[in-house]
Formats: C-alpha cells, sequence, structure tokens
C-alpha cells in the first residue's frame, strides 16, 4: 500500500494546494501578460486594442515556448541576471534624474507639480489616491494588508526557500531579497517623480500602457533609443522570468499533485509521463494567460498584482502560519482556509469594480473595469484582502476545531500544504521545516513550485 493510500499522503490537500497555486498564479499572469503586451506596443507605437491584443498573443506565445525550453534551471538564470540588470538599470537612472537636478530632491517634487498642471498641488499632499472617501481610506487599507502579506503566500516565491541547502543559506536569502527590494522601492519614488517632472503626464496618458510607460518613456528621455531598448530589455527580461516561474510552478503542481496522485493515484507510467502533462499544462496556462492578458489590457499593472497578492494572502498564509504555529492545526482546517479563502477572494473580485461598474474617464472615454457597458458590482472594495483574509484565517481555525480528526501539523505538511516537503525530505529540500527520514518524507508531495530531480517541464535533470 503506498503512502497516498494509507492516509499519509492525502490527495485532498494535493489538490487544494495545486488549486490555489494554479488560481495564484493566473492573477499573477494577467499582470505580466498586459505588462509585456503594453511594453511592446509602446516600443513598436501600436496604439489599437486589437493591436495591442496580437502584440500580447505573440509575446505569451514566446513566453510558453522559452518555458517548454528553458525549464527550470533557465529560468533560474534568467532571474538571477535580470535582477542584476533591473537593479543597475534603476540605479543609473536615479542618478541620472537626481544629477538633473543637483541631486535636491526638492527641486525635483517642484518640477514635478509644476509639470502636473491643475492636478500638481496634489501629488505632494497625501490621500490623492485613496483619500477621497472613507470608502476609499478602507481600500488603502485591504490594498497594504494584501501587499504585506501576500507576499509570503506567493508560490513562486516559495518555490526559490526549496533551492538552496539548508535554513540558515534561506534565512540568508531573505536578508538580502529584502535589502534589494528595499533599495529598488528608493529608486522608484525618484523614478515616479522624475518621469512626472520630466516627461510630464500628459505624455504618459498618451503613450500605450498609459502610466505602464512611465519608467521606458523617462529612459527615452534621458538616454534616447539606445537607454529606452536597454531598460525595455531588462523589463522584458523580468516580466519573461516572473511568467516562467509562474507557469512552470502552476505546471508542476498540477502534474505532480492533481494527475499523478490525485486522478492517477499514484499509479504514472514513469517519469515521462508526468513531464508530457506538465508540457501540456503549461501551454494551457500559457494561452489562458493571453486571454487574460487581452482582457486586462490597460489596466494598471500594480494594480492586478495585487489582486494576486490578495489571493496568495488569503488562501495560503494561513495554512503556512497555523501548521508552523498551531499544534491542534489539522488538514480539515486547512481544506476550509484553502478552498474558503480562495472562493471569497475570487468571488469578491468578480463581483467589484474592478471587474465592471466604475464611471467612464473623459479623458479615455472608457471604465477604468476590466468589461465594458455592465455593471454586476456589488461589492464595494477595489481589493478584498480586508474581509478575504480575516475570513480564512477564522476559516482555517473553525474547520480545526470542528474537526473531529487528530491534530497533526506534519500531516498537513505532508497532505501538500505549501509548506511541504520536496519528494527526497530533509532540509536540502525543505529548508523551512525539519528533515524527516520515514517513508512519508521520502514520497511526500510536491509543495506549490517546487519538483523533483527532474525539471517536470523540459523533461532533463537538474541538480537539487
Amino acid at each position: 500500500m503506498t503512502c497516498w493510500r494509507s492516509g499519509c499522503g492525502s490527495g485532498r490537500l494535493r489538490a487544494a494546494a495545486a488549486t490555489s497555486t494554479l488560481t495564484v498564479s493566473f492573477f499573477y499572469l494577467l499582470a505580466q501578460m498586459a505588462g509585456a503586451g503594453g511594453l511592446v506596443a509602446l516600443l513598436l507605437d501600436i496604439t489599437s486594442k486589437t493591436g495591442q491584443a496580437v502584440v500580447i498573443a505573440i509575446v505569451g506565445a514566446v513566453m510558453i515556448a522559452y518555458v517548454l525550453i528553458g525549464g527550470m534551471r533557465g529560468t533560474s538564470w534568467v532571474q538571477i541576471i535580470k535582477a542584476a540588470l533591473l537593479i543597475a538599470g534603476a540605479g543609473v537612472m536615479t542618478v541620472w534624474v537626481l544629477a538633473l537636478y543637483g541631486f535636491n530632491f526638492s527641486a525635483l517634487l517642484g518640477d514635478a507639480v509644476a509639470h502636473g498642471g491643475k492636478a500638481g498641488e496634489a501629488l505632494l499632499n497625501p490621500g490623492k489616491q485613496y483619500g477621497k472617501s472613507g470608502l476609499t481610506r478602507i481600500d488603502f487599507v485591504s490594498l497594504a494588508l494584501a501587499l504585506v502579506l501576500g507576499t509570503a503566500g506567493l508560490p513562486h516565491v516559495l518555490m526559490r526557500f526549496y533551492t538552496v541547502p539548508t535554513a540558515k543559506e534561506a534565512r540568508k536569502s531573505v536578508v538580502w531579497a529584502i535589502w534589494l527590494i528595499g533599495i529598488f522601492y528608493l529608486f522608484t519614488l525618484v523614478l515616479g517623480y522624475g518621469a512626472g517632472a520630466i516627461v510630464g503626464p500628459d505624455e504618459i496618458k498618451k503613450a500605450p500602457g498609459a502610466a505602464n510607460s512611465a519608467a521606458p518613456l523617462l529612459a527615452y528621455e534621458l538616454g534616447g533609443t539606445v537607454l529606452l531598448g536597454i531598460i525595455a530589455a531588462v523589463a522584458f527580461a523580468t516580466i519573461l522570468a516572473v511568467v516562467a516561474g509562474l507557469t512552470i510552478t502552476a505546471s508542476a503542481s498540477f502534474a505532480h499533485d492533481i494527475y499523478a496522485n490525485v486522478i492517477k493515484r499514484g499509479k504514472v507510467d514513469g517519469k515521462n509521463e508526468e513531464v508530457k502533462v506538465a508540457r501540456i499544462t503549461a501551454v494551457v496556462i500559457g494561452i489562458v494567460a493571453i486571454l487574460g492578458g487581452i482582457l486586462a489590457n490597460g489596466q494598471n499593472i500594480a494594480f492586478l498584482v495585487a489582486l494576486a497578492f490578495a489571493v496568495a494572502a488569503s488562501a495560503n498564509l494561513p495554512t503556512i502560519l497555523y501548521s508552523l504555529f498551531w499544534s491542534r492545526f489539522n488538514t480539515s482546517g486547512a481544506l476550509w482556509s484553502i478552498y474558503g479563502g480562495l472562493g471569497i477572494t475570487v468571488l469578491l473580485i468578480v463581483f467589484s469594480p474592478v471587474v465592471s461598474g466604475k464611471p467612464i474617464d473623459p479623458a479615455t472615454g472608457r471604465s477604468p473595469s476590466m468589461l465594458q457597458g455592465v455593471d454586476f458590482s456589488w461589492f464595494p472594495l477595489d481589493n478584498p484582502g480586508l474581509v478575504s483574509i480575516p475570513l480564512s484565517f477564522l476559516l482555517g481555525y473553525l474547520g480545526t476545531v470542528l474537526s473531529k480528526e487528530r491534530a497533526d501539523r506534519g500531516q498537513v505538511r505532508r497532505d501538500g500544504g505549501p509548506v511541504a516537503h520536496g519528494r527526497r525530505g530533509g532540509a536540502r529540500h525543505g529548508a523551512l521545516t525539519q528533515p524527516r527520514t520515514d517513508r512519508c518524507a521520502r514520497e511526500g508531495p510536491t509543495p506549490p513550485g517546487v519538483g523533483p530531480a527532474r525539471d517536470r517541464v523540459t523533461g532533463r535533470h537538474r541538480r537539487g
């Protein structure tokens, strides 16, 4: 009797973890596809919606081909290289902008206000975006909550913890990431006001991609076509790395956790069958992402990413924290938390103003919502995090205390929770948890984004 049949590796949590991974990946891919399409449309000066849709489709096809050819090893190298190039490029532009104003940040702010026209003064006042009413202030709290907590639940971020040899190295990686991300966020503050001062808000609004094109337009004003080409290439590499990581995470999760261990119940005809399913899944995910990117074209990329963060925080974070710090937490609580948080978040997003119901913007003649000419929204907030995250924690608690199952945090990890071990167990492939040597540890499921020694998309072996 296999470990799965005996209950050690229950298919219920495998399916839940994989469903969560696929949903989070879809929302994140919306932003990446829309961003890639807007970037290429800017470079080619394509302004029509049909032309931009074609661009998104072509870019998506290129990224699917890259995932199938490069696999996890290629994705890792792209992520390493693009991180260095992205920070270097943003750093050069930041110094360049400050140098134009004698490294006087106040002068930069003043020029941004002067070029902002009637709305210029509001640039330096708090609450311009989220201080118009009590509802927008609540929406800001919801957005902040999703951004802060969502990072801990993103599948392709959790995946990276399983690429380091020890828990010490994992913690060191987090420290480095926090510092680098913090510095980059400071760069964006200068680049944002620099774009407003040097490019001007009118030019940004007229460009393909609107606000999403601010950084490339600033690069063009600073260094002409050469710097624009460099920054555009770095931005495209960034999108490519994220899309590849998300696609591999989702396809590997489906192939191993749902197909191999739930549908086939462990009776897979060798690794080649699993690799084949992962490749087909990658293509399907790519096609769905292209269609979603076309639908989300014109939306603010940062806001679309925030929706993915809200889904991740609601579906994955409660299970992670409960399984680490609550000894009574069990499989039933994890299922309630994952499925409940996922369902509530998606439901609130569908019936929010993000999808339908926002008034038409006179400047563009279009509604900021994804769907035009319809209004079926009843949830008032753009980001559901303030409601969905607490409810997900509550569902995890209720599912645990109302269940008659034996409390076992280890079972949640073995069954495929977001902090589960890799297939070979041990600290090397599960740096967030203690190594286990039992059979379940050796045959445990793949956590979101973590694959076995063989790359499930390319079929090639890779080092642990």
